[in-house]
């Protein structure tokens, strides 16, 4: 089962309580204390595992707690320290505190270890509280509690691309077309329930990322269909693809604006993303009649077509629309860096579409100084 979100109560363990105890021995008479010091509580650390893709494993859980130390003996025995408690997490999980809201921490590079909570510290025996006019303490510490936190564990999936679009317009057959992902693919609205990751090949040594996440509706940021349990899962992605539909009972433009101001109305930082636009389906249509839907979307959004990527489909004549030069170069934020057609039925564009997104990434990368 699919679970991004999980709300915890988290607590170190408590330091073990220093021993009250006397040296007793034959042919001693005066030992003296000799109670040892109680161990320190166990730590809470978060590890984050790209082998875990999940949060399910604290579904059911209320509390995690690290052991206690244990308390301290005679003949100056220290107390054993508690157990430390290493929660694994995916990568891309935020741990919020539930009663501000802040974030504690932001775990994203696989391996990474964390210290959360600190174990409570042990407490002294009473041989350290032995002086000239005190030869015979029967006082100790008692081991300071452990932290205790009521956290939230938010998964948010990371990837180079973020597939966005209405309800079944073939985000799901697209990322099983280009990558290694195998989503339910069906021909109705919301086939997509649960997030989808990708790794899509680019050649024999490079590859990206791609995420496909349940389709947005209007008023999907106030919380319509699915679209705001899951938007969360493109805000860690460096791209957006957006994919319109041009077989759609809705008109592309509507389509258009609609997805980007759910984005806006989401995050203002998700809606200055990086974009380009992909129009799907349109093997149900002639090429003259994809053409014309297409030429008629950009005027709508006041984009000119040019002959950008037409060395790039030399067997297909849709229109696309793209920068003269390149891809490296900076386009306006409201505007996207490339409109290209495609079909993952009929593969018309697919390995174009396979580069283009390539060539975004890695401009991407080298605009936030990434090699």
């Amino acid at each position: 089962m699919f679970v991004d979100s999980v709300e915890l109560m988290i607590s170190s363990g408590k330091g073990g309580a220093g021993a009250v105890s006397f040296w007793t021995e034959k042919f001693v008479t005066k030992g003296g204390p000799d109670g040892g010091d109680g161990g320190r509580g166990g730590s809470v650390y978060f590890k984050v595992d790209n082998n875990t893709d999940t949060l399910s494993f604290f579904r059911g859980r209320r509390h995690l707690k690290a052991e206690n130390g244990r308390p301290g003996e005679g003949r100056k025995k220290y107390g054993r320290k508690g157990k430390d408690l290493v929660i694994t997490v995916p990568a891309g999980t935020s741990i919020i505190d539930v009663e501000t809201g802040e974030i504690l921490l932001d775990l994203i590079d696989e391996g990474e270890k964390v210290l959360f909570l600190e174990g409570g510290k042990g407490g002294l025996g009473n041989m350290h509280f032995k002086s000239s006019s005190n030869q015979r303490p029967t006082y100790a510490q008692p081991g300071l509690p452990g932290e205790s936190k009521h956290v939230r564990l938010e998964m948010k999936l990371i990837a180079d691309v973020g597939l966005v679009g209405y309800p079944n317009v073939g985000k799901s057959t697209l990322i099983s077309t280009l990558s290694n992902a195998k989503p339910q693919v069906a021909n109705y609205e919301f086939t997509t329930l649960i997030p989808k990751l990708g790794v899509v090949d680019v050649g024999e040594f490079d590859s990206f990322m791609m995420a496909d996440i349940p389709g947005i509706i209007e008023g999907a940021s106030e919380g319509k269909g699915l679209g705001l349990a899951f938007l969360k899962h493109i805000e860690r992605t460096k791209t957006l693809l957006l994919m319109i539909d041009a077989s759609n009972y809705r008109e592309m433009k509507y389509q258009y604006e609609t997805l980007l101001l759910e984005l806006q109305r989401y995050s203002e930082e998700l809606a200055a993303r990086t974009y380009a636009i992909a129009v799907t389906k349109i093997d149900a249509l002639t090429v003259e009649e994809a053409n014309h839907r297409i030429e008629t979307f950009l005027a709508d959004i006041n984009l000119v077509p040019n002959t950008l990527l037409r060395r790039y489909k030399a067997k297909e004549k849709y229109l696309s629309y793209g920068y003269e030069d390149h891809l490296d170069v900076i386009s306006p934020r409201q505007q996207p860096l490339f409109v290209l057609p495609f079909s993952s039925v009929a593969h018309i564009n697919i390995e174009t579409l396979r580069y283009l997104l390539s060539r975004l990434i890695k401009s991407a990368d080298k605009s936030e100084g990434k090699v």
